[in-house]
């Protein structure tokens, strides 16, 4: 006869996170701001990328913060406005990710990454590596689908995300 000890102890330990979280945000229903949710889903459906969970983030901005606690690195997958041509692959990383620059909600239920990313730093919840992989959109408005432009940059993000994903792998294995 057990005391079952042994099962309540395993029952309260939470499950080991992945060390790598690939995180889409976006709109699907805003023309480009739905290519972040196009990347990750893309990439969860590939096999092979044990040691990464990937999520679907959407439009949920700080409701998003648990899901990088205890994280070694944050892949975030957005679209990403800086001045660029529609359709230009960006990606960011330590110094140039623009947490500075916060723009505030207007909406309760509005929320964007820069906002996530500056309160995870704030709270001591951001994890050690951060890297950006997103596209400069065209347009962000009512409607379902990707610009041309934005369609045609897919392929390339897709293929930055995968060579840093498995950077990111090949130098957690090192440790």
């Amino acid at each position: 006869m057990t005391d079952g000890s042994a099962s309540a102890s395993a029952a309260n330990q939470s499950p080991v996170r992945a060390s790598v979280l690939a995180l889409g945000l976006g709109n699907l229903l805003l023309t480009d701001d739905g290519v972040g949710l196009r990347m990750v889903a893309t990439l969860a459906a590939e096999s092979g990328w044990t040691g990464v969970e990937f999520a679907d983030g959407g439009t949920q901005g700080i409701a998003l913060l648990p899901l990088l606690e205890d994280r070694r690195t944050l892949l975030l997958l957005d679209a990403v406005g800086l001045g660029a041509a529609p359709g230009t692959v960006h990606v960011l990383q330590g110094n140039e990710l623009p947490l500075s620059q916060a723009r505030r909600s207007t909406t309760a239920h509005e929320g964007n990454a820069v906002e996530l990313l500056l309160l995870a730093s704030l709270l001591g919840q951001l994890p050690e590596q951060v890297i950006v992989v997103g596209v400069e959109p065209r347009e962000v408005k009512t409607g379902i689908g990707l610009t041309p432009e934005v369609d045609a940059a897919l392929p390339a993000a897709l293929e930055q995300a995968r060579i840093l994903l498995r950077a990111v792998l090949s130098g957690l294995e090192a440790h």
